[in-house]
C-alpha cells in the first residue's frame, strides 16, 4: 500500500480519511507584522512583548506599562521603520519573503533527495504564517513525524527556546501528535562557518573600499541572563572566534558586538552603536558590518544597521561603511540548511 495513501487498509465503512506515511519539516522564523499601519504593528508588538521569554518581569507590573504606555506610541515608530524596508510588490515585510524563499528552495533540494515522502514549510513564533496552523497543515499532510528548525544559529531563552514552547503548546492540543524532532543551535557547525566565510569574502571582493575592522554584531539580551545560564553570548563568542581563524584574520580585525538594546537595564556590551561611534572617534574611517545570528535579513538588519548604526558611524566621523547581507537564499546557505535538516532526519528517511 501507498505510504502516504489516506485510506486505511481493513479500516471499518464510514471510517474518517487518514493520511499518514510522510516526514514534514518546519523552519521556524522570528516573525513579523501583516502590515506597518497601527493596528498591526500593536497587535504583533503585543504579542511579542508579552511572551515571558522575552520580557521575563513580573506581569503584575510589565503589563499595565506595555498595553497603557508603550503600545500607544512604539506602533508608530515601529511601524515606520517597517515601512521604510517594507516589500510593497509582495505586500510584506523581508524577513517573510525571504523565509518562504529559502523554505521552497530547500524543498526543492530535500525533495530531489527523499522525494514526495518530505514535506517542507514555514511560520513565524509571531505573528503569521503561525505555528499552529502550519503544523497542524503538515500534520492533515500525513506527517506523523516532524523536524522543528528555529532559525537562530545561536540558543536564546528568546529566540530558540520560546520557539520550542510554542511548538509543544500546539501539540498539547492536537489528538494525534506527530513524533517530533527539534534541531539543536549550529552556531559552529562547520557547514555554517564556511558558508558565512565565503559569503564575507564574496561581499568584501564587491566592495571599492578596504574596511579596516568588521564588526559582527548579534541582537542583544539583558546581561543577567548570561548569569542565569542562558549560553547566547558564549555562542556567538565561539561563532566570531571560528570564523576570524577560517578566514585567516589577525586578532582585531574582526569584533563582536551587540545591537537592539530594550529598556534601562545592563544588556551584553559592547553595544554596537557605541562601539561603531567610538571607532569613528578613534580614527577608523572604513567599517563594516555583519549579522551572524540572523539567517535572513530584517528589520535589525536593514533598518537598524544599515541605518541607524550607519549614521552614529558616519557623524562620529567615519568615512565609507558597509552592510553585508545575511546568508539569505544564497547557494551555501541552502546547502548548509539542508545538510543540517538530512543529519536530522536520519533513521526517518
Amino acid at each position: 500500500m501507498n505510504q502516504s495513501s489516506s485510506k486505511l487498509q481493513y479500516a471499518p465503512a464510514g471510517h474518517p480519511s487518514v493520511r499518514f506515511g510522510k516526514v514534514g519539516v518546519l523552519l521556524a522564523n522570528l516573525g513579523t507584522p501583516d502590515g506597518y499601519d497601527y493596528l498591526s504593528m500593536r497587535r504583533y508588538l503585543g504579542e511579542f512583548l508579552s511572551d515571558r521569554r522575552v520580557i521575563d518581569y513580573s506581569p503584575w507590573l510589565w503589563q499595565p506599562l506595555l498595553q497603557l504606555v508603550i503600545l500607544t506610541k512604539r506602533p508608530f515608530t515601529s511601524g515606520a521603520a517597517y515601512k521604510s524596508i517594507w516589500n510593497e510588490d509582495a505586500g510584506e515585510s523581508p524577513l517573510r519573503t525571504i523565509t518562504r524563499d529559502q523554505t521552497r528552495l530547500v524543498s526543492d533540494r530535500l525533495k530531489s533527495w527523499f522525494g514526495d515522502s518530505v514535506e517542507v514549510t514555514y511560520c513565524m513564533r509571531y505573528g503569521n504564517p503561525s505555528t499552529h496552523s502550519r503544523l497542524t497543515s503538515l500534520v492533515d499532510q500525513g506527517c506523523k513525524k516532524v523536524l522543528f528548525f528555529p532559525l537562530y544559529p545561536q540558543h536564546s531563552d528568546s529566540t530558540t527556546a520560546t520557539a520550542n514552547d510554542q511548538l509543544f503548546r500546539v501539540l498539547n492540543r492536537l489528538k494525534w501528535p506527530p513524533a517530533i524532532r527539534t534541531i539543536a543551535p549550529y552556531f559552529d557547525h562547520p557547514s555554517y562557518i564556511a558558508a558565512l566565510s565565503k559569503s564575507i569574502r564574496s561581499e568584501l571582493e564587491r566592495l571599492e573600499f578596504d574596511p579596516e575592522i568588521l564588526i559582527a554584531s548579534y541582537h542583544g539580551l539583558p546581561r543577567r541572563y548570561l548569569a542565569e545560564g542562558d549560553p547566547y553570548h558564549c555562542h556567538c563568542q565561539k561563532t566570531s572566534r571560528l570564523l576570524a581563524e577560517l578566514l585567516g584574520w589577525e586578532k582585531g580585525r574582526l569584533a563582536t558586538t551587540f545591537q537592539s538594546r530594550f529598556g534601562k537595564e545592563e544588556w551584553l556590551q559592547p553595544y554596537t552603536v557605541e562601539e561603531v561611534a567610538r571607532l569613528a572617534e578613534s580614527g577608523t574611517k572604513r567599517l563594516a558590518v555583519i549579522a551572524p545570528g540572523f539567517s535572513s535579513d530584517c528589520i535589525e538588519t536593514l533598518e537598524e544597521i544599515d541605518v541607524e548604526i550607519r549614521e552614529a558611524f558616519m557623524e562620529a566621523g567615519g568615512e565609507r561603511f558597509e552592510y553585508l547581507p545575511c546568508l539569505n537564499t544564497s547557494d551555501e546557505h541552502i546547502e548548509m540548511l539542508s545538510k543540517i535538516i538530512r543529519e536530522n532526519l536520519s533513521g526517518w528517511l
